[in-house]
């Protein structure tokens, strides 16, 4: 399971104080907690600030990386933001985000081209976010076969179903199982990913939802995430499914976490 730390995200009161105030530590120390809780990638967003997201980006972007090892995720929506913090970024990112919308495709896909990073697909076109499973595929086959033609490899590809609130349709739940499921069949190498926490959105206890909702993806096909791995239950719960879906041969990850104490 390819774990992308969520926390480092500017739409959360805290950051954006953090960023206003250029507190370093409190940025540092949030990053290196999240790769020490075993998150592969770091997402950095600086979203909140409209008109200076590329310089807020690149002090994330330089500010993270002084402290961790870990590659990071470039998440904006802003091909400019994301060309200014891959020019700083040490290696190679993770670009968050394309999707089969025509006019961000075209501007963020030679970025892609250019750098060989991969990148998070969101299954939504010039139609908007799809409602069913069907839907869903039907942009992710899209996705798969444009990122192919150019010459995209697509084990470098992340494609995002678009998980939505239960809170306002309880659709929402099974339609991004099913849709997960018929994307992972298509048996194209493109990971599958999610911003897990949008399904409890508007509901008390959201950790829980959001707990039984990747045990249940995982199930599916789903071999990545967007989500808090400071939650230790749900990082144990990642490392059991693995154990069961035999995706850690002899429970060797299993083993190491639970000697390292990380496991509840």
């Amino acid at each position: 399971m390819i774990i992308i730390g969520e926390l480092i995200n500017s739409t959360r009161k805290a950051i954006k104080r953090a960023i206003d105030e250029q507190d370093v530590a409190f940025i540092q120390d949030l990053a290196v907690k999240q790769e020490e809780a075993g998150a592969d990638y770091i997402d950095v967003n600086a979203g909140a600030y409209v008109h200076e997201e590329g310089k807020h980006l690149i002090w994330l972007v330089e500010t993270v990386q002084a402290v961790v090892s870990k590659p990071l995720t470039l998440d904006s929506p802003d091909p400019k933001a994301l060309e200014a913090a891959m020019k700083v970024h040490k290696g190679v990112p993770m670009i968050n985000s394309i999707s089969a919308e025509k006019e961000r495709y075209n501007q963020v896909m030679p970025l892609v081209k250019e750098s060989g990073a991969q990148v998070i697909a969101l299954c939504m076109s010039d139609d908007g976010m799809p409602e069913t499973a069907d839907e869903r595929l039907e942009v992710a086959k899209r996705l798969l076969s444009d990122l192919d033609k150019d010459g995209i490899d697509l084990t470098n590809v992340f494609l995002d179903p678009l998980i939505k609130p239960v809170s306002v349709n309880g659709e929402y739940g099974p339609q991004a199982l099913d849709a997960i499921e018929r994307i992972a069949v298509l048996g194209s190498g493109a990971h599958i990913t999610s911003g897990l926490s949008n399904i409890s959105f508007g509901l008390p206890h959201r950790a829980l939802l959001n707990q039984a909702f990747i045990v249940l993806a995982m199930g599916r096909g789903m071999d990545s995430a967007i989500v808090d791995p400071l939650d230790k239950k749900k990082m144990s719960l990642v490392k059991a499914v693995e154990v069961i879906l035999n995706l850690d041969p002899y429970a060797m990850n299993y083993l190491k976490a639970s000697r390292a104490g990380r496991l509840i």
